[in-house]
């Protein structure tokens, strides 16, 4: 078995089961394949839509629309996890190229010395552009 089967049999098993068909047409491409096309993508940084055919992967609708409803399963999550806990397990974790994105790790919380957050909610302006009364109303509809 080379690299690429054994990460797929890893990634198989997170795949959500395709929903039914609801119309007859083209056969589903199979998962492996709009995989390989949702890789090529991230990885060339080429747009979906120019995703070349002759390749196999689908079309670059049909492997966008996979990595979006993958991503709303939660398989990239899982994958992460397993792929981390399955180098952690063989040591092979290389700590010297991790960085931390701000994005993904909440901020410290102020200490002592800062003082006290600033807080927004008393310094916002009331709202003037509606009223609760039909004399506030700017409409001539009553």
């Amino acid at each position: 078995m080379d690299g690429s089967d054994e990460l797929w049999s890893l990634i198989e098993p997170l795949l959500p089961e395709p929903p039914p068909k609801q119309v007859e047409g083209r056969p589903r491409v199979p998962d492996r394949q709009a995989l390989c096309g949702i890789l090529f993508v991230l990885h060339t940084g080429i747009q979906w839509e120019y995703l070349p055919q002759e390749f196999g992967f689908g079309s670059g609708i049909t492997c966008w629309r996979r990595l979006a409803a993958w991503n709303e399963a939660g398989v990239w999550d899982q994958l992460h996890q397993l792929l981390l806990n399955t180098l952690r397990s063989k040591n092979q974790l290389d700590w010297s190229r991790t960085a931390i994105d701000s994005s993904h790790v909440q901020a410290a919380r102020r200490g002592p010395k800062a003082g006290p957050a600033r807080s927004t909610a008393h310094d916002r302006a009331a709202n003037t552009t509606s009223s609760p009364t039909a004399k506030g109303s700017r409409s001539r509809c009553r």
